[in-house]
């Protein structure tokens, strides 16, 4: 079967990326952040690069996983935000119906262990609905010196 991928959209400071919402699609956006990362300056192999590639692999295997609706992609895009000293990574599935929950930290939980890693490594996370679907989204500090401490933001009202 071809999987067709689209030219990503990029701009210096910005990438948004449709990718099937397979475990494929999930691959490549892993390889797909560090790249645009290294472009950007981050090297490759460098811790903050690493951090933002296992948090993109978290949230899009949890959009292929949780967020798969038959015959529609997930969408990857990265922002820097050099004012705010943050990498913002979003990940939008077309289900809003399964948001995703932080485990209660319970060694039998099987569900959710990845959001420990995204919370441990993000300064801010949360879910933001979507016409159709959500997006799950993480803000990572640019600054390495900045503690991460995974604060989810308030749900917002309405």
């Amino acid at each position: 079967m071809n999987v067709e991928i689209s030219t990503p959209t990029t701009s210096p400071a910005a990438l948004v990326q449709r990718l099937s919402a397979t475990p494929r699609g999930a691959r490549l956006a892993r390889r797909l952040t560090g790249t645009t990362l290294a472009t950007w300056g981050y090297p490759l192999d460098g811790d903050f690069s690493q951090s933002a590639q296992l948090v993109v692999a978290e949230l899009a295997a949890n959009a292929v996983t949780h967020g798969r609706v038959p015959g529609r992609d997930f969408e990857l895009r990265l922002r820097l935000l050099p004012a705010e000293d943050t990498l913002r990574i979003e990940v939008s599935d077309a289900r809003g119906d399964r948001a995703p929950r932080f485990p209660d930290g319970r060694p039998e939980d099987e569900r959710g262990r990845g959001l420990v890693i995204v919370r441990a490594l993000a300064k801010l996370w949360g879910v933001s609905e979507r016409d159709v679907g959500k997006t799950v989204w993480a803000e990572l500090p640019l600054d390495s010196r900045q503690p991460a401490g995974g604060s989810r933001a308030p749900e917002p009202e309405g």
